[in-house]
């Protein structure tokens, strides 16, 4: 188990914020043209990422306040 899970829920979190924003720059190419299954693929993963971000945030911040509380 990690010594400080709030520290590495932190940075997952960089990191799938990253992979968001990374996703995010590829639609504009695929907007251009006529590829809607991949723009739909994209606008999920997007929105998945997203999600994924702010869990792990929401993760991060009840393992700082459950290490207080110790």
């Amino acid at each position: 188990m990690p010594t400080n899970p709030s520290a590495t829920l932190a940075v997952i979190s960089d990191h799938v914020d990253r992979y968001h924003e990374q996703v995010g720059d590829l639609l504009p190419q695929y907007q251009a043209t006529d590829q809607a299954d991949m723009i739909n693929a994209l606008v999920e993963a997007e929105r998945a990422l997203r999600t994924a971000a702010r869990l792990v945030r929401k993760a991060a911040k009840l393992a700082s306040q459950h290490t207080k509380g110790h």
